[in-house]
């Protein structure tokens, strides 16, 4: 038998720690340090799974009637309303630092809502005189447009209401003429965030019959009747007038219908399908990342945002690390492409 040691490590002077854990199993293989890859820097950078990039996002905008002018959004710390000039500045600022792509939300005057969205379809209307100054001014940026009835409507949903029933065949062609607008204007993708059964196959239709094969949809596939969309509604004024949307958004608890929404919207011709929320859902960025074969991308809302920074604003945490932890989070869920009000900031810190 070997001869034990006559003397007490613990008492000799020496920390002998590093040479062996007494702590540590005897049984386990020698390969179950998992701490090995995190020991420096260098090596959690080689090591890393998930890489967020400015190419990854895609920043919200919105946008009001004017010039030179900005009003802060109370609700959403360091987003604001612009004017389209303002709007040209900060989309050349983003696609300078790497953003490849915005999605536009138009601020409309009461004046100009009506039940049936009309002012949605104006060929001068406020979208679309955007949509013309960005592609003048950017011609490399992708510029992906709204489509729904609420920021137009004088009920502020996103179907047409009759007897306070939104009407889903009957609230398809007002979607496919306000579609057929912004493509005109230079729209290289349109987002249906209505939530309307069968709209993708009719925006499809509608858009290559009249020569718009190239532009893409980008359908709100699993848009749910999520609590933090609040702060956006503020940011449009477009809150419904009655009732809820809960007839034509996804119930929260659901997450096999999303699958279904998402299949349905591939099929009938989605260049892109869409989950929002993106932080509470991100089991459901999974399921469809999985079973779709086009890109996916997910939606930070106002809510999302809202929360990180007001944190942060009050000293509890972070914001600029949370709001990098949060995006990661959704990409390594599953998202090819994340809408975040953080974009600049993160393609700032991103490099």
């Amino acid at each position: 038998m070997p001869k034990a040691h006559s003397h007490d490590h613990a008492h000799d002077g020496h920390d002998h720690s590093h040479a062996h854990d007494a702590g540590f199993p005897d049984h386990v293989e020698l390969g179950a340090r998992p701490r090995r890859n995190r020991k420096s820097a260098s090596l959690r950078a080689l090591v890393r799974e998930t890489l967020l990039a400015p190419s990854d996002f895609i920043l919200p905008l919105f946008v009001m009637e004017g010039t030179k002018k900005k009003t802060p959004i109370a609700s959403m710390p360091g987003v604001f309303r612009l004017t389209r000039d303002l709007v040209v500045a900060e989309a050349k600022r983003a696609y300078k630092l790497g953003i490849p792509a915005v999605a536009l939300f138009p601020v409309i005057a009461d004046k100009l809502k009506d039940k049936r969205a009309t002012e949605s379809a104006n060929k001068d209307g406020l979208l679309q005189r955007t949509v013309r100054d960005l592609k003048n001014a950017v011609p490399g940026l992708t510029v992906i447009t709204d489509v729904a009835m609420d920021p137009y409507s004088s009920d502020g949903h996103d179907g047409l209401v009759e007897k306070g029933r939104i009407l889903n065949d009957a609230t398809l062609p007002i979607l496919a003429e306000m579609a057929l607008a912004q493509a005109a204007a230079g729209a290289d993708i349109v987002a249906p965030s209505d939530m309307m059964d069968g709209r993708v196959g009719y925006l499809r239709a509608a858009l290559d019959s009249f020569g718009h094969e190239d532009v893409g949809i980008l359908a709100y596939s699993a848009k749910y009747a999520s609590a933090f969309y609040g702060p956006f509604r503020e940011a449009l004024d477009s809150a419904p007038k009655h009732g809820d949307k809960k007839t034509y958004q996804m119930d929260p608890a659901n997450r096999r219908e999303a699958l279904r929404e998402a299949q349905l919207d591939v099929e009938e011709g989605a260049d892109m399908v869409m989950v929002k929320p993106a932080g509470a859902y991100l089991d459901i960025i999974a399921d469809i990342a999985t079973s779709v074969t086009v890109p996916v991308a997910a939606y930070q809302v106002s809510g999302e945002y809202a929360m990180i920074m007001a944190a942060g604003k009050l000293g509890w945490l972070d914001a600029d690390a949370a709001l990098m932890e949060a995006t990661l989070a959704i990409k390594r869920a599953g998202a090819d492409a994340i809408l975040t009000y953080g974009a600049i900031a993160l393609a700032e810190k991103l490099g």
